[in-house]
């Protein structure tokens, strides 16, 4: 939502101002320009990709337009989950939650919490950190696995958005190809009348500036986007991380779920009030 409004306003802005100084779009439109722009900008993105990158790319394709959905709601259901999770081991010990983690598909615990337990990384992550504790019984090292997981699915996450920033990059560079052709093309008509040459002129120029617009009107946002989108869900995963990490170290199910409420961002954190009358209902 919020790119789309940010596309309309960029385009808005250009067009008005460009009517306001009396420009025609007739001008503008230089089909040719386009194609190299975009072609080259395209081809050059696809060519620094892998397999393995472009899988990442395709796959963040709907959080340029999506939302991480992060909120208040998603925070306290998260939370409810794990509190479930570590009443449970509090009050019948460690190994009662095997069956959770190793089948949470089929856990009562986590299908009472649908909107979390469709998360296939989030049960991955709760799941397969509480399964190394109760396969190990020591905590030592399990906030430092759960942070090596963080990192590595953050970095993961980031991909994506610094391939779309290389690219958005790449298209002044880009403008300024498709303004030398344009260039070369107008001296092939350096005897013709000023008017001629002015058109074609101004036909090159449109290189330079759609390249530009390109950049930082369209591409740099979308990478923006999914760079912002990668830190909330590394604000989630944190969260998520300091409870569990406080469950381990054997704290209470209410101190443990508090150590991860505190590490919510302020516009998603609920007061203590809230949280505590979530686990009350369940």
């Amino acid at each position: 939502m919020y790119i789309l409004i940010g596309l309309a306003i960029v385009v808005a802005s250009v067009c008005t101002g460009y009517i306001m100084s009396h420009g025609q779009f007739s001008v503008l439109f230089q089909p040719a320009e386009y194609l190299i722009i975009l072609g080259a900008g395209l081809g050059a993105f696809f060519g620094s990709q892998t397999k393995y990158t472009f899988g990442l790319i395709v796959k963040s394709m709907g959080n340029i337009f999506g939302d991480p959905g992060s909120s208040k709601a998603k925070y306290l259901e998260t939370l409810a989950l794990l509190y479930a999770l570590f009443s449970k081991m509090h009050r019948e010990g460690v190994i009662s939650i095997e069956s959770d983690v190793e089948k949470p598909e089929s856990s009562p615990i986590f299908s009472k919490y649908p909107s979390i337990s469709k998360r296939t990384k989030t049960v991955t992550f709760i799941g397969d950190t509480l399964r190394v504790y109760l396969t190990t019984g020591d905590p030592a090292d399990i906030d430092s696995l759960m942070k090596m997981d963080m990192a590595t699915m953050h970095e993961e996450d980031l991909l994506p958005a610094h391939a779309v920033t290389h690219m958005a990059e790449s298209m002044p560079g880009m403008g300024i190809v498709a303004c030398v052709l344009g260039v070369v093309l107008t001296m092939g008509k350096i005897n013709e009348p000023p008017e001629v040459l002015g058109h074609h002129i101004a036909a090159a120029l449109v290189g330079t500036f759609i390249g530009i617009l390109f950049c930082y009107g369209v591409f740099g946002p979308m990478g923006a986007k999914l760079e912002n989108f990668a830190h909330e869900e590394h604000f989630y995963y944190n969260a998520i991380k300091e409870a569990v990490a406080a469950a381990i170290r054997g704290s209470t199910p209410l101190i443990a779920v508090e150590y991860g409420r505190r590490a919510i961002p302020c516009p998603f954190r609920p007061s203590f009030s809230e949280m505590e009358e979530r686990l009350k209902s369940g």
